[in-house]
């Protein structure tokens, strides 16, 4: 498929990036809120498995707590000018309760598993309902890939 104005990708080839991203990178921006103590953002390690992403932190973290009050977050990638943005619900999963499917995969990306260090830590699992994914002010139009939690194009 190609594109119709410069510099401006199509929805399948913004699809096929920001999978091809999520697969491959390690770092993601969580951001959650409390209703009385507002937003709070912190980057975590993240393994996408294809449909979800899986995160790991404190059980007693500030990240943890609002997802209790407050389940719906956004996470994005790092880079400020290729932006891949999720939106969705997290569910919580102690250290007892995790998939071993991906508490295993998380501990093979990243060397270090959680269920063998003391805790207490929580796995986050997000699967997204909406994702927007855009590199810079050409693709602002157009920029969600999914919606409703399916994928577009």
């Amino acid at each position: 498929m190609q594109n119709t104005e410069p510099g401006r990708r199509q929805v399948a080839e913004r699809r096929r990036d920001s999978l091809e991203r999520l697969a491959s990178e390690r770092d993601m921006w969580v951001a959650t809120a409390h209703p009385d103590h507002g937003p709070h953002q912190v980057p975590l390690w993240f393994l996408w498995d294809g449909r979800a992403v899986w995160m790991c932190t404190g059980a007693t973290s500030a990240t943890a707590r609002n997802i209790r009050t407050e389940p719906r977050v956004r996470l994005s990638l790092p880079d400020t000018f290729d932006v891949v943005l999720l939106q969705g619900v997290a569910e919580s999963f102690t250290q007892q309760e995790v998939p071993a499917k991906a508490a295993d995969a998380f501990a093979g990306k990243f060397g270090w598993d959680p269920r063998t260090h003391d805790g207490p830590f929580v796995y986050l699992r997000v699967v997204p309902t909406t994702v927007s994914a855009w590199k810079g002010e050409p693709e602002l139009r157009g920029r969600v890939v999914m919606r409703d939690g399916m994928w577009l194009g």
